[in-house]
């Protein structure tokens, strides 16, 4: 790891969602406070009975929570993005996580090329380490794009492993 890659990067948050899945977040938060990138997180609880939210409050007062009050679904993460104070927003899943280096790559990737509004993960199953099916899907996209794009064009992404412009 360069002496670059080992610092803190804050033009990145990280946006959970969750709902009861407490065990599940709490390894998740731990993985991303444990990240060389160091990137704020907000959590939106989406309504937990099982202690999600006060864990949270407890174990990682570093990290944002948001309570609703009720369950909003997906739209958790609007509701997060709106607290988001940096250029990025990187959507995690309560039981997903970004491995260490790939919100810097991204930021990366989006600061190089200002018309491109996200970059999808290339997804690791674990403890198989197999590559999820649904990227060689995206990395094959059909659709073509303009001659500047990175990477495939892509028709649709997945909310657990995109990083976005916040605006």
């Amino acid at each position: 790891m360069t002496d670059d890659a080992a610092r803190p990067d804050g033009r990145t948050t990280v946006v959970v969602i969750t709902r009861d899945r407490r065990p599940e977040l709490l390894r998740t938060l731990r993985t991303l406070r444990d990240l060389p990138e160091r990137p704020a997180v907000i959590v939106t609880d989406n309504g937990s009975r099982d202690g999600t939210a006060e864990a949270v409050a407890r174990d990682h007062p570093e990290v944002l929570l948001l309570r609703p009050g009720r369950n909003l679904g997906a739209i958790g993460r609007n509701l997060a993005v709106r607290y988001a104070r940096t250029p990025y927003v990187a959507f995690c899943d309560d039981d997903t996580w970004w491995e260490p280096g790939s919100l810097r790559r991204a930021a990366d990737v989006l600061d190089a090329h200002p018309r491109v509004a996200a970059v999808t993960a290339r997804i690791v199953v674990e403890p198989s380490g197999e590559e999820d099916p649904v990227v060689a899907e995206l990395r094959d996209s059909p659709l073509t794009g303009p001659d500047w794009l990175p990477g495939p064009a892509l028709g649709s992404f997945l909310a657990a492993a995109t990083v976005m412009r916040a605006d």
